[in-house]
């Protein structure tokens, strides 16, 4: 029994030094053709050069997320089997459906790195009677609980990019939930709602031909993705609004550090990419890779922070 246990760091050190030896999956825990999955299978392809191994996606979709990060969470913690993950299943979900979470992202994912930053933009029906920030919160306060804006679902970044909005602001929002940013934008400028917000790679047609008016955007500061159109945060009194979803790679928690450290050094050295880095900007992604540590510190940071907005908002998944 000594000599057996004696061998076994061995054998697994062994096994690290071979890593990859096999392809590797990342689940997607949305359907396909979605901005998640569509940058998955971009970093996928630089994957594949950069480990020398295929690299497929697999779509777990359903439960708000949970489903695809619940079967990654339950994967071999042997660097196989990956996660492409938003702030929603990691940062978000933890504080909105407590009573569902069937896992802990602090205990059951080991973070490997932040891939991109998606902030939003705010866009407003074009016959609103506003054309920045101010604007929209003068006349919000003006006409309180009658301003509404949609977003993809109860509790993702876009309904906490409202609430904090409100919070910041003094003024009172309706929220409407939409199941697709197609329908959000489609009714903001069809007038039934009087602004969303969304991704800038959504918003862009609508934005092209004048069918909605973009007003700004969620980063903290002007994104280099549409540096035309301010922050929220140069509206004077909204100085501390940020709220940007992200996207990151995440293994099981138990995934030996030296394979973790491996998968960190692919997806830095992808991201260097000019052209993936090209094809992100077009999908609203801005490249933003983090060593592991600094990605979990920056994940416990977000929780912190949504769990606060999500707590004075009285954010339920029934509302």
């Amino acid at each position: 029994m000594a000599t057996l246990a004696a061998l076994l760091p061995v054998a697994s050190h062994a096994q690290e030094a071979a890593y990859p030896a096999k392809p590797l999956t990342i689940i997607v825990p949305f359907s396909a053709g979605g901005g998640v999955d569509v940058m998955a299978r971009l970093l996928a392809e630089e994957l594949r050069a950069a480990m020398g191994q295929t690299v497929n996606v697999e779509n777990k979709a359903g439960g708000s997320g949970m489903i695809g990060t619940v079967a990654a969470v339950r994967a071999p913690a042997d660097g196989y089997t990956l996660l492409m993950a938003t702030a929603g299943e990691t940062a978000i979900n933890p504080h909105v459906y407590k009573a569902k979470m069937q896992y802990a992202p602090e205990k059951d994912l080991a973070p490997i790195s932040l891939v991109v930053k998606v902030p939003n933009v705010v866009v407003v029906n074009p016959k609103l009677p506003v054309k920045t920030m101010a604007e929209l919160l003068a006349y919000a306060k003006a006409n309180p609980g009658k301003v509404s804006y949609g977003t993809s679902g109860i509790g993702n970044p876009q309904h906490l990019a409202g609430e904090l909005l409100a919070q910041l602001s003094g003024t009172t929002l309706t929220h409407i939930p939409y199941r697709g940013a197609s329908n959000q934008l489609t009714d903001t400028a069809g007038g039934s709602i009087d602004m969303t917000f969304v991704s800038l790679t959504g918003a862009r047609p609508f934005m092209k031909d004048q069918r909605v008016r973009a007003i700004a955007m969620t980063s903290p500061a002007r994104s280099a993705l549409a540096p035309e159109l301010p922050a929220v945060a140069e509206t004077p009194g909204l100085e501390k609004y940020t709220l940007e979803n992200w996207f990151g790679l995440f293994a099981p928690a138990a995934t030996p550090p030296a394979i973790v450290q491996k998968l960190n050094a692919a997806v830095v050295q992808a991201l260097k990419d000019p052209e993936l880095a090209r094809r992100l900007n077009e999908l609203g992604g801005e490249p933003a890779p983090m060593a592991p540590a600094q990605f979990k510190a920056f994940v416990q940071a977000e929780s912190v922070r949504f769990a606060k907005i999500v707590d004075d908002a009285k954010i339920t998944p029934e509302n």
